[in-house]
């Protein structure tokens, strides 16, 4: 099973959710990007700069994670990259299009399973302000 919030739900929010510190300052690092670079650039171009905030923040992060695919016990040729892992536990997806679809979802939700981790991020920069996922699954 898994939870999807968005980024109405994240205002006021008061509740209690896995690594909520963590996806906070991903999250407002990711304004920080939006903020000066503004919507229409590629995917890639949002990616280097959000590495950019990472780093000076020190927050702790791997580009381009790769993970192993089991099917049946046996590891398939391709692997799954996730266009950052944050702290270790965080699947960090980065978008530039005007909406989120299905698609998206459940692409956070395959590297999730593949990974063993709980919790993702879609991070969208394709609109007038950044709009932003998170799942968990429990």
């Amino acid at each position: 099973m898994f939870i999807i919030e968005d980024t109405e739900m994240f205002y006021g929010r008061k509740e209690s959710f896995p690594l909520k510190a963590e996806t906070y300052k991903i999250i407002g690092l990711a304004m920080e990007v939006h903020k000066t670079l503004g919507r229409g650039f590629l995917e890639i171009v949002y990616k280097d700069a959000l590495e950019l905030e990472l780093n000076w923040a020190k927050v702790p992060y791997t580009r381009e994670k790769s993970f192993k695919i089991d099917y049946k016990g046996t590891l398939l040729k391709r692997l799954y990259n996730a266009d950052f892992v944050g702290y270790d536990k965080i699947i960090v997806e980065i978008k530039s299009q005007t909406e989120i679809n299905d698609a998206n979802y459940k692409q956070t939700i395959n590297y999730l399973a593949v990974s063993n981790l709980t919790v993702g991020l879609i991070l969208n920069f394709g609109k007038e302000s950044l709009t932003f996922h998170r799942v968990i699954l429990t």
